[in-house]
């Protein structure tokens, strides 16, 4: 019987400034077909299910706002840009009171399908972790946090390439970036998070290590295609989103 789970609420990270798309305008707003990065994933979480959707704001954050004023959305600004950790942490009062699951979805990643989504959720249901993270298998895996397993395939912990050894670079699993967590676990677990890495920002990626040193399960939910939790950090990247949409858009649940 199909596990159905409905009960959950959404969270953008879309506060980046995106230095390498050689622009002033804030990353998320930058269009593929007319339509900006953000709208995309927005309406993924609407698709969904989502009962409510929190953004993330920093860079242009009043032209963010500006552009999505005819959706029901929620923002938080995260004023100083300290990592993944930290603008989670930032959204932790527009969840007060809260005891559902959180959604954690990147401004930039556009391609995402609402059946992945809504596969993520069931999986998420159907294995009772505290928290679940999308990942991907890639022939280049450059640039992305790997995900570390043990040899039964049970998820340890993901790593930032900056600090992963040599071993754990040649890991071709890695981390999408979006998580679904229930909200007590998730905004205890940011609260905890150190900024003791090379970079020195709070990383997100740490509640998976987090719970793990809790005793409380964790899972990992490989997606179908690679391509569709491509983030786009370039003006190349964005060509290669637009070229890849309509592919994916004739799937089902995209």
């Amino acid at each position: 019987m199909e596990i159905r789970h409905n009960h959950f609420k959404t969270l953008i990270l879309a506060a980046g400034k995106g230095t390498r798309m050689g622009s002033d305008l804030a990353k998320v707003l930058h269009r593929i077909h007319g339509r900006t990065l953000l709208e995309y994933v927005v309406d993924v979480a609407e698709a969904a299910g989502s009962e409510e959707i929190v953004v993330i704001v920093g860079h242009q954050a009043d032209l963010v706002r500006e552009t999505f004023a005819g959706r029901d959305l929620v923002f938080v600004d995260q004023r100083e840009q300290l990592g993944t950790g930290h603008a989670v942490l930032q959204a932790k009062p527009a969840f007060t009171g809260y005891d559902g699951d959180v959604l954690i979805l990147c401004g930039d990643v556009p391609l995402l399908p609402r059946d992945t989504v809504r596969r993520l959720l069931e999986e998420h249901a159907r294995s009772g972790s505290v928290v679940s993270v999308l990942t991907a298998l890639v022939e280049n895996p450059k640039g992305y946090g790997r995900i570390v397993k043990d040899k039964v395939g049970t998820l340890l912990r993901i790593v930032e390439e900056r600090d992963a050894a040599e071993e754990e670079r040649r890991i071709r699993e890695i981390n999408s970036g979006i998580y679904l967590s229930g909200a007590p676990f998730l905004f205890d677990a940011v609260s905890r998070i150190t900024n003791r890495n090379d970079q020195k920002e709070y990383y997100l990626t740490d509640i998976v290590e987090i719970a793990r040193r809790g005793g409380f399960p964790v899972h990992a939910c490989l997606a179908e295609d690679a391509r569709s939790v491509m983030g786009i950090n370039t003006l190349e990247e964005l060509k290669k989103a637009e070229e890849i949409r309509d592919v994916l858009k004739g799937r089902a649940g995209c």
